[in-house]
């Protein structure tokens, strides 16, 4: 097993849960995800517990390359985030589980097992989450227009210089950012332009 955690805090005392217990051997302990790919590629662990939000390479690009190089790895998250911007992306990328931090020593310990197994663990809010996201009717694609509009906004573009780029008035901007707010059911610029790039809707365009 390999403990993936930027605090050395946590990586003690999960190394520290994991020592005492013959049925695991943890082969290494990383700070980020770049270290991680190194440690994995060198020790070939069965399981990565992973955290997502670390500086340098986040815990969900790492999940992706490792889904690439490694597909026998199973990543099994654990992390103090349960949000949909978080979970959504983590298990998209190929996480096999998804635990929160406080789950107890006993749960989390038949977490890793079952993710040895190839068997998927997820907290019961993240399950909830994940159900709820499969229930919701399917958003509604953004235009080609409503994404120039956004593309705009979120390079820093104000709602006159994205009419004067575009060659539309102000008045038709804020009428395509409301459609854009209810299209990705948010309340305003910044939240549209974190969802949208959340989403990979967001690409670099040429004007």
């Amino acid at each position: 097993m390999l403990i993936v955690d930027d605090h050395p805090v946590v990586r003690d005392g999960l190394r520290g849960m994991f020592a005492g217990d013959p049925g695991f051997e943890v082969v290494g302990e990383a700070r980020d995800g770049a270290e991680a790919l190194a440690l994995a590629a060198t020790y070939h662990p069965d399981v990565v517990l992973m955290d997502l939000r670390m500086p340098g390479m986040d815990g969900v690009t790492a999940i992706g390359r490792l889904a690439r190089s490694a597909p026998t790895v199973r990543v099994l998250v654990l992390t103090t985030y349960d949000t949909d911007a978080d979970v959504l992306p983590a298990i998209e990328a190929g996480a096999t589980g998804y635990l929160l931090k406080d789950a107890p020593r006993d749960e989390l310990v038949r977490a890793v097992r079952a993710a040895a197994r190839g068997e998927s663990v997820l907290s019961p809010t993240v399950a909830g989450r994940l159900m709820g996201h499969l229930r919701a009717p399917a958003a509604e694609p953004l235009s080609q227009r409503e994404l120039e509009v956004l593309t705009l906004v979120a390079r820093g573009s104000s709602n006159r210089e994205a009419a004067a780029r575009l060659f539309i008035s102000e008045a038709t901007v804020k009428t395509h950012l409301l459609h854009v707010y209810a299209k990705l059911g948010v309340n305003d610029r910044a939240a549209a332009v974190a969802a949208a790039y959340d989403r990979r809707l967001l690409t670099p365009r040429p004007w």
